[in-house]
C-alpha cells in the first residue's frame, strides 16, 4: 500500500481539520463564544473518531464523520450568515454567547492592525465594571476574519466528505471481496 492512497490523504486531511479546529477553538475561548466552543469541541471529537476509524479500518466511524461534515458545513454557513448580517441575524447580538455575557469575537478588538483604546469609566458607572473600548485602524474587519475561518472550515469539510466516501467505498469493497472467498 503506497503512501499516496486515499486513506493516507484522508488521514492528512483529518490532521489539517484538527489543527484548524484547535486554532478556531482557542480564539473562540478568548472571545467567550460559547456556542462555537461547543460546536468546535464536538467537531474535534468527531474528526478524531473519523481518524480512528480510518487507522483502525472501521467504516462505521467514517460514516459518522461523513454525516457530521454535512452538519458542520451547515453550522459554518450559519456562522457566515451571522457575521454578514444575512436575514434577521445580527453580529451585534449575544446569540453565540447564549445571552450569558456581552462578549463578542476576539478578533473585533485584536484583529490585524487594530488599535484598541479603553475609555476610563470615571464618568460612567457600569454595573459589571467594564469600560468602553474603541477600536480603530483595523486592516480587515473582524466579521471578514470570522467568514474566512468558516469558509476554510467548509472547504476542509467538503474535501473530508469526499475522501471519507472514497475510504468507505474502498473499505467495503475489500470487506466484500474477503466475504466472497
Amino acid at each position: 500500500m503506497g503512501c499516496c492512497t486515499g486513506r493516507c490523504s484522508f488521514i492528512f486531511l483529518c490532521i489539517l481539520q484538527l489543527l484548524a479546529a484547535l486554532e478556531r477553538q482557542i480564539f473562540d475561548f478568548l472571545g467567550y463564544q460559547w456556542a462555537p466552543i461547543l460546536a468546535n469541541f464536538l467537531h474535534i471529537i468527531i474528526v478524531i473518531l473519523g481518524l480512528f476509524g480510518t487507522i483502525q479500518y472501521r467504516p462505521r466511524y467514517i460514516v459518522v464523520y461523513a454525516v457530521w461534515t454535512a452538519l458542520w458545513v451547515t453550522w459554518n454557513i450559519f456562522i457566515i450568515c451571522f457575521y454578514l448580517d444575512v436575514g434577521g441575524l445580527s453580529k451585534e447580538s449575544d446569540l453565540l454567547t447564549f445571552n450569558i455575557s456581552v462578549h463578542h469575537s476576539w478578533w473585533s478588538e485584536h484583529g490585524p492592525g487594530c488599535v484598541r483604546r479603553e475609555m476610563s469609566s470615571n464618568h460612567v458607572r457600569t454595573l459589571d465594571g467594564q469600560s468602553y473600548v474603541s477600536v480603530i485602524g483595523c486592516v480587515i474587519d473582524y466579521q471578514y476574519i470570522e467568514v474566512i475561518h468558516s469558509s476554510s472550515q467548509i472547504l476542509l469539510a467538503l474535501a473530508g466528505f469526499v475522501y471519507a466516501c472514497y475510504v468507505i467505498s474502498v473499505s467495503t469493497e475489500v470487506d466484500d471481496s474477503c466475504l466472497r472467498k
